[in-house]
């Protein structure tokens, strides 16, 4: 009784809209941004410590935590998911199964995924674009043996902030985060400077931070506000955990594409870049930035639509179809008005933002202007694309939800970064993202738009049937 009370109460259904996103959406965003932080950080210390090829030695490693995230999001998404429909549906006793199903399944996810990074570093830094008895190859092996030990507990701690949020706690959920983000700034330095442990000590910084912010988020659930979570009952329900990653999977597919996109960039950078007057490393180097500069402007778009999943997720199952629209509207503007100050700070001022990274030759930065001003000229349509994913997810359109996943990198960015170096050498990669976020973009908003002229009808037939019941 006292948990129906609790759904029937859920603001998430009977507060304006605004503060709403607001109160939830802040946290989140906060908590990306955090996440975006373990790996910015240690690009800031590296390039000026170990300078140019620390840098390309991290760039190397990235897709590794591109494809933790997504795990954790396969996971993580899924279980939120079902939990917020069902507890806007009133059908409790299903939304505690989702989420014990959900936490067990995270940390097994986590154990595996660390032991795979660790057992196959070599090979994984020589895919990532790293040649054997070149200068970034010992560097990128350094750097993974020993962030592999943190990736279990980043991986499970990721998948439990949707969870956490969805109990309505976006709060806990930053904190947790915030506090392995700091703790990492200040390992970085402590370590990189009067300890001077170079590369190994920004990687055991982050390591560190990540097994702390698990720790945290492990301490909140037996405080968990929807209902008790119970040690006995945690284990893996199989039709729930197919359930999860049904709807986990195009969040997932998002992840796994951008890490297969920094592959193929990295070799592609690598091999057209020397045959070019830049070389092998500068264009490495510089991805590797360009890529953290873009984790930030989309960690903004994915907080938005994460703090928006809940309200999506509980108003679909109370068929609150306006409330879905209306959020979707409010989280699009947003995503869109912080892609075009990212646009605007990136055409004013590459040099400059370019430089907190560290320092470089002439050549360098002619490169790295050039790259930033091209690659990211329209990163103000890529920020629709996360947001949109999670809104699909979020409202159970999970086939949909697979296809914007798949357009801009699957179909797009990744044949043309194949295609256009072919005719135009290493300048190709440059217009091979923007022409991709655009396309992107249009299929995105075009396949929202089908689904809202879906709802319509469905609230259509709510009517008539409500109708038909009173006559």
């Amino acid at each position: 009784m006292e948990e129906e009370i609790r759904t029937n109460d859920n603001p998430l259904g009977t507060a304006p809209l605004l503060p709403l996103i607001t109160r939830f959406a802040i946290p989140a965003i906060i908590s990306m941004l955090v996440g975006a932080l373990y790996n910015i950080t240690d690009q800031i210390f590296i390039g000026h410590v170990v300078g140019m090829l620390g840098n390309a030695a991290t760039n190397v490693v990235f897709p590794t935590v591109t494809f933790t995230t997504g795990i954790s999001m396969l996971f993580g998404v899924g279980t939120a998911s079902n939990f917020s429909i069902n507890q806007g549906a009133g059908n409790i006793e299903e939304a505690r199964k989702y989420v014990h199903t959900g936490i067990t399944g995270a940390a097994a996810a986590g154990l595996i995924t660390g032991l795979v990074l660790f057992v196959f570093r070599s090979d994984i830094v020589v895919l990532g674009g790293a040649s054997h008895g070149g200068d970034v190859y010992p560097l990128a092996v350094s750097y993974l043996s020993i962030t592999a030990f943190g990736m279990p507990f980043y991986l499970f701690s990721n998948a439990s902030s949707y969870i956490i949020r969805s109990d309505r706690s976006p709060t806990y959920s930053m904190i947790c985060m915030g506090t392995g983000a700091v703790l990492n700034v200040f390992l970085d330095w402590l370590f990189m400077y009067p300890m001077g442990l170079g590369l190994e000590g920004a990687a055991a910084a982050t390591a560190i931070s990540q097994f702390t912010g698990a720790v945290l988020t492990v301490l909140y659930y037996p405080r968990f506000r929807s209902f008790r979570i119970s040690l006995r009952e945690l284990g893996i329900s199989y039709s729930h955990m197919m359930d999860s990653m049904e709807a986990g999977i195009p969040n997932f597919v998002n992840h796994m594409l951008m890490m297969t996109t920094a592959l193929v960039l990295n070799n592609v950078l690598e091999t057209y870049g020397a045959h070019s007057i830049y070389g092998p490393d500068i264009p490495l180097a510089v991805s590797g930035i360009a890529q953290k500069l873009n984790m930030i402007m989309v960690s903004f778009a994915v907080g938005i639509g994460q703090g928006c999943q809940p309200i999506w997720g509980y108003n679909l199952g109370a068929k609150r179809y306006d409330r879905v629209k209306s959020t979707y509207w409010r989280a699009f503007a947003a995503a869109f008005a912080i892609g075009v100050v990212f646009f605007i700070c990136l055409q004013c001022f590459p040099r400059e933002i370019i430089s907190i990274f560290g320092t470089g030759s002439e050549l360098y930065y002619q490169f790295a202007i050039l790259y930033l001003r091209i690659y990211m000229m329209l990163v103000f349509f890529q920020n629709i694309q996360p947001v949109t994913i999670i809104y699909f997810s979020a409202t159970g359109n999970h086939r949909q939800g697979l296809l914007v996943s798949l357009s801009r990198q699957g179909l797009f960015l990744i044949p043309l970064l194949l295609i256009l170096p072919k005719f135009f050498g290493i300048y190709g990669v440059f217009y091979a993202s923007p022409i991709s976020d655009l396309m992107a973009f249009v299929m995105s908003v075009s396949m929202v738009l089908v689904s809202f002229r879906n709802f319509d009808r469905m609230e259509q037939n709510d009517k008539i049937g409500t109708d038909d019941k009173q006559i």
